[in-house]
């Protein structure tokens, strides 16, 4: 089928050294329309219908710079060249050791790409036809990563609903490499204080448990039997009551083979009839549930608490370097990592 769908641009600010931030804008016959910063690759808005044809963006983040530059929890940017949690930001590789910032100073670990990661720089960007094309090249050295690595980032947006992420990356020396998507979802439209009527399935057999502080203890153990079962559609607000005392949850699952495409998550909001499916070629799933999201004043001037979204980060498992039972995530020159993830929207029938 052809795609009509169709890519437009216009500046969305400035950062504060004065550069201009662009956005891009995608639409399609589908009444779906999302935005994208070159800053960060930053998904601003997601634009979907419900089942009477009423169109509210799921999406949380800001109407302005000020609101992605001081205060976004990593709302919808592409987080690297690690995503996710390094305990006590230090790794070994080939018999040397590195130690990064511990920016996530409450857990005492490295999270998502360092204190100035891939989302706090703007990428250059390509339109080709209905794709946006963003790349960045990031120095030797930059936040403690041996190598110069050049990333891709591609997005497209199908009639059939479809909205495609795919990333690329080489380096000239070995580094790790587990880039992602930080989007937070609230398919009631985002502002809504809650995730109330929200449904989910994770299609995982195995997750990696986590210590107090979200550092995996290495074991790759069954969901069976176990609050973190989400084989079968769980109710998000009951979960939530569930676990951890009601005070939320950030897990990771063990989602399959790294390279293959598969279906791995379906988020569904009953009232709306507005659904989310996921498909990743990445092994693991981080599902958070915005436990730890403070109030902050997001689109709209609404103020988004507590458990206001869901994200369902596709990427490799928490504390990967450090564990050699986990999937590989070093790349070495001379190779080339690539992942693809889709999230595609749709109405229950």
């Amino acid at each position: 089928m052809m795609n009509t769908s169709s890519i437009t641009k216009d500046i969305f600010g400035k950062t504060k050294d004065g550069n201009d931030v662009h956005r891009y804008t995608f639409t399609n016959k589908n009444k779906i329309t999302i935005r994208v910063l070159d800053y960060g690759c930053i998904i601003t808005d997601i634009l979907v219908p419900d089942k009477n044809g009423e169109v509210k963006d799921i999406s949380l983040g800001f109407d302005d710079m000020e609101g992605y530059l001081t205060r976004s929890p990593y709302c919808g940017a592409v987080c690297g060249r690690v995503a996710n949690r390094i305990a006590k930001g230090k790794f070994s590789m080939d018999g040397q050791d590195f130690q990064l910032a511990l920016n996530d100073v409450a857990n005492s670990c490295f999270l998502h790409g360092g204190v100035t990661g891939f989302d706090k720089v703007i990428w250059d960007t390509t339109v080709n036809d209905d794709r946006l094309i963003l790349r960045y090249v990031s120095a030797d050295n930059e936040e403690g990563f041996p190598g110069e690595v050049n990333t891709t980032v591609s997005y497209q947006l199908s009639d059939d609903n479809v909205f495609s992420i795919e990333y690329t990356a080489t380096t000239t020396k070995a580094t790790p490499i587990n880039l992602t998507s930080h989007a937070y979802f609230n398919l009631a439209g985002q502002g809504t204080a809650n995730l109330d009527g929200h449904v989910l399935q994770i299609l995982a057999d195995h997750h990696t448990p986590m210590t107090a502080h979200h550092i995996p203890t290495g074991e790759i153990a069954p969901v069976s039997g176990t609050p973190v079962d989400f084989r079968k559609p769980v109710s998000l607000s009951d979960k939530r009551k569930e676990l951890c005392d009601g005070q939320g949850f950030n897990l990771s699952f063990c989602v399959g083979e790294k390279g293959k495409l598969k279906q791995v998550a379906r988020l569904e909001h009953v009232p709306s009839g507005r659904t989310l499916d996921v498909c990743t070629t990445e092994p693991g799933l981080q599902c958070y549930n915005s436990s730890e999201l403070t109030p902050t004043v997001g689109k709209g001037q609404v103020t988004y608490q507590q458990f206001s979204a869901v994200c369902l980060e596709a990427q490799n498992y928490p504390d990967c370097v450090n564990n050699s039972n986990f999937p590989n995530s070093i790349l070495r020159p001379g190779e080339q990592y690539r992942q693809t993830t889709t999230y595609t929207f749709g109405i229950l029938s």
